[in-house]
């Protein structure tokens, strides 16, 4: 009897349990609605996606099955502008390219620019060392922008290939000539810019020979007493400030100082601005990672006073400070407004040590500047300098910061080089004569004047020398000739190429040996 009752019990629950299951419409329905909602998501996430490295990479692999392959986006290894490695085009004419055009300036000559063509397919012949490749380069779209994208291909295991890549990016790294600018959040290498420094030269600098030495003693012993500050367990980092009224050299210094690094192998690394996509604090923490990279090197914040303010001031003074480590560091910095700087930058030793003041020239300098001009006036005939005019130079222009100085010679000479007269006037009355002018300029405004570009931003000019940072950036960076053709696979961004247009690389070791005829081919793919 207890077990037939047991039995009616589980018959129970179990037609209970069925109707609940099956026989409810509401739940019936979720469930098919459920398994119907699977198969399409499975069927969906399943499908063929877009994923153009590794499509291409699987296709090259069934190309070439007894080669290695090794993919790169990095941008910062641009393997057509290797010069230690050849090129040679497989197939021109499956080659995709399109084209944009570089302006030459006037000044060059008649041609007014180049079509560069910019690589959109493209495969090639490496030689580089003892290895052959053969390098793939394609381009598509990804979001808003677009990825360039390297295929290395070796015959033989792919650390041959990677070796390949980190040379190239190591030979990119370096600076050729160069100096490194950093604005709008971007670092960029700037060959105008190093030609500009190339120019100046510590004998057109003006300055008491002391104060002079002991500016160039400062910067060059910093770089010679690494020892020096570590047997004596301080930080091997300085910092300078050159302040005083615009027109007065401290740029032509800040040049001058430049050129010496780059002699001794130091790079200088310049900063135009803070203001970025990043934030000045992101392109604070972006110049000084790159200053710590490159160390021993110099930073050269002109207008420091524009560049550090309010808002970022407190994040400057962790980076200076060094917490993550500025050893090799040494920070130039200058400015018109030396009273405006937060004492936290002025006036802690630890920061910026030595401060070097370039006020308007007193009427010793002003007579060593007159000498400058009579020395470099002695060759032509046409010109009478006598050291009296030195004296009267010196005693008239009081007040005149070099800018006006400069000015007033150079102007003088404009008007003798355009007067067509059977009679020229007399230098001395020219010269004197401009300089009149000027002091009544000099009376109209409530500042001492200095040299100021068309754009407004100030540039303090000595005796030679053009703007301070100057010069736009040249052609791409990766480039290369087929056909009177210019190649880049880079981006489509002007930058300076290591090479002329039209410029063959390198050919390298791996070349040594081979056979005439393939040398001259590989010539003729790069006229």
């Amino acid at each position: 009897m207890k077990h037939n009752t047991t039995d009616r019990a589980a018959k129970e629950l179990e037609d209970a349990f069925i109707k609940v299951t099956f026989e409810e419409d509401g739940h019936g329905a979720g469930a098919q609605s459920t398994e119907a909602f699977y198969d399409t998501w499975v069927d969906h996430v399943s499908a063929k996606f877009s994923d153009a490295a590794t499509y291409g990479a699987i296709a090259l692999q069934k190309l070439y099955p007894e080669h290695s392959i090794v993919l790169s986006t990095d941008r910062g290894i641009d393997i057509l502008s290797f010069p230690s490695a050849a090129f040679l085009p497989m197939s021109p004419t499956e080659t995709v390219s399109s084209v944009y055009f570089v302006p030459f300036a006037r000044r060059l000559g008649q041609i007014p620019g180049i079509l560069v063509n910019m690589i959109r397919f493209a495969a090639f012949h490496v030689s580089w060392d003892a290895y052959d490749f053969i390098l793939y380069i394609v381009r598509y779209p990804q979001g808003i922008s677009e990825i360039v994208q390297h295929y290395v291909l070796h015959e033989g295991p792919e650390e041959h290939s990677r070796a390949l890549l980190v040379a190239a990016g190591a030979w990119q790294n370096q600076l050729h000539d160069e100096i490194l600018v950093f604005n709008q959040g971007l670092w960029r290498k700037n060959h105008e810019l190093w030609m500009e420094v190339q120019k100046a030269n510590w004998g057109d600098v003006i300055l008491k020979e002391s104060f002079k030495t002991a500016l160039q003693k400062d910067v060059r012993g910093f770089f010679d007493s690494e020892e020096l500050y570590k047997s004596l367990s301080v930080p091997w980092k300085r910092g300078l400030i050159l302040h005083g009224p615009p027109g007065n050299g401290k740029t032509i210094s800040v040049k001058a100082i430049m050129k010496d690094c780059d002699a001794r192998g130091y790079a200088t690394l310049y900063v135009k601005s803070f203001k970025s996509y990043m934030g000045e604090e992101g392109s604070m923490a972006a110049v000084f990672s790159k200053a710590r990279e490159m160390a021993p090197c110099v930073i050269v914040l002109e207008d420091l006073d524009s560049l550090i303010n309010d808002a970022n001031r407190s994040f400057f003074l962790n980076q200076l400070d060094g917490l993550e480590g500025n050893d090799g560091l040494l920070v130039i910095g200058s400015t018109n407004h030396f009273d405006k700087l937060d004492p936290a930058l002025s006036g802690r030793p630890s920061r910026f040590d030595r401060k070097y003041p370039f006020e308007d020239p007193d009427q010793d300098e002003r007579a060593l500047y007159a000498r400058y001009w009579q020395g470099k006036l002695k060759s032509n005939h046409s010109v009478s300098f006598p050291d009296s005019l030195v004296d009267e130079v010196a005693s008239a222009t009081d007040g005149f910061s070099f800018a006006y100085l400069k000015e007033a010679f150079v102007s003088a000479l404009v008007l003798l080089a355009g007067d067509k007269g059977d009679e020229k006037p007399v230098f001395a009355t020219v010269l004197l004569g401009q300089i009149k002018s000027l002091r009544d300029q000099l009376k109209k405004q409530p500042h001492s004047a200095g040299a100021q570009s068309a754009t407004g931003d100030v540039r303090h000019v000595r005796i030679s020398g053009g703007s301070a940072a100057g010069g736009s950036d040249g052609l791409p960076a990766s480039c290369l000739t087929l056909a009177g053709r210019i190649w880049s696979a880079g981006e489509s961004k002007q930058a300076r190429t290591s090479v002329m247009p039209g410029g063959m690389p390198g050919m390298g070791a791996a070349l040594e040996g081979r056979p005439h005829a393939t040398l001259a081919a590989l010539g003729r793919s790069f006229v």
